[in-house]
This record gives structure tokens, sequence and C-alpha cells, in this order.
């Protein structure tokens, strides 16, 4: 556990069913955290399920993608934070579900000096398809850092403070995380990975499936080519 309640920053789109159990599990996980959700133009009330578990909201009444919902939330953040010394930040998906507690594994690393930003990797790997993303996503951030990640694609991210500025705003849609890894580790942060025990919701290889690892193949080329 840090030192300080961290923030917290969720990332969701018509995740009214799953949120709330991921709220539940990082409320007792953080006690005292900020949680931030970022809603990117839900239409199940997914914003109204977030305030009613405690959570505040960044809503954009569009969708924006994950990035732009999520640079909007980040700001917020940051305008409200003015400390020398910010605390922890936490990023997650919200769809975790009660395995979130294990995000602290996350927090514990940064805490310890391991890294500044520490990447979770799926202990047990549940769903996907071919490979083609994730390979795509590791083969850019090799390109442009040299490092080399099994998960570039993982949005469940813990970071020291000053490392949310240095990487916001994020790239756009799903290329967030390749974007901010880039750019982490050319500000100098260390990147690390930790592998936790955590539970999604998983897309097989259907037809949804293929098209969301389409759509995320274009936007992380698109992060890619903008830092070249």
């Amino acid at each position: 556990m840090p030192a300080r309640p961290p923030i917290v920053l969720i990332a969701a789109r018509d995740e009214a069913d799953r949120l709330p159990a991921t709220l539940e599990a990082l409320l007792k996980a953080l006690p005292g955290a900020r949680i931030v959700v970022a809603d990117d133009g839900s239409i199940d009330g997914t914003a109204d399920v977030a305030r009613a578990g405690g959570a505040e909201v960044v809503r954009s009444e569009r969708s924006l993608g994950k990035g732009g919902a999520a640079t909007l939330a980040a700001q917020a953040v940051l305008e409200a934070t003015s400390a020398p010394d910010p605390p922890m930040v936490l990023l997650c998906d919200a769809d975790l579900g009660a395995s979130a507690v294990e995000l602290t594994a996350l927090l514990d690393a940064v805490e310890l000096g391991f890294g500044d930003l520490a990447v979770g990797v799926f202990a047990r790997r549940v769903g996907g398809g071919f490979g083609f993303a994730v390979n795509g996503a590791r083969r850019a951030v090799e390109d442009l850092t040299g490092l080399v990640l099994d998960a570039p694609l993982s949005g469940q991210r813990a970071m020291r403070g000053e490392v949310l500025a240095c990487v916001v705003p994020f790239a756009p849609r799903f290329g967030m995380e390749v974007g901010m890894t880039i750019d982490a580790v050319r500000a100098g942060f260390r990147v690390i990975e930790v592998a936790v025990e955590l539970e999604h919701r998983a897309t097989g290889r259907t037809l949804r499936g293929f098209r969301h690892r389409g759509r995320q193949l274009v936007d992380l080329g698109s992060a890619w080519r903008a830092r070249r």
C-alpha cells in the first residue's frame, strides 16, 4: 500500500454492469483513494452508477475514444493537484470486478522504487485473438524506445504522480497505452511490468473481437507514427 491514498482513473464506456464491483474492490483495497471515472459518452447509466459507488465523474457527452475521455479526466486531476509531491496515480479499466483489489501490487512496485510506471500483466490469459494487435504494439514500443513489453496494451498501470503530467494528453482512442509508454520512457522514467491476478471481460475470436483488435491496430499505428 502506498503511504498516501492514490488517485485512481477509470476509463469506462457502457460499463454499468461491471463498474460497481470494480469500485467496491478499489475502495476496499485503497481506503481514502480519490476515484475518478472517465465516462466516454456511455448510454447505459455508467455515470450514475459511478457516482452511486463513490466516484467522481468526468463525462464526455459524445464518445471521444478511450484516450480522449481519459485525457479529460487526467487534466481535471492535474488542474486540482498542485502539490510539489503529487500522490501516485492508478489507471485501470472498469470491467475488472472484484479482481481490482489485486492492483495494489502495481502501486507497491512503484512505492518500493522498482519503477516509475508499472504495467499490469494478466497472470492468466483469457480470450484474445491471434496476437496481431499485441505484437504490433510491442514492435511500436521497441522501435522507439528499445523497451520490450509482454503486455504493451494493458490499461492497468500505476505511476508516480509526476509521470502523469508527462504522458498527458494521451494518444487518441486505443493508442493510449502505446503512446503513454513511449512518452514515459522518452521522459526518462523507468517502465516495468508486474504480473497480477486480474480478470476482465475478454474479447475472443468473434467478429466483434476482431473488429476491436482491428481498431486497436489502427490507433496504435497512429500513436507510433505521431512519435517517430
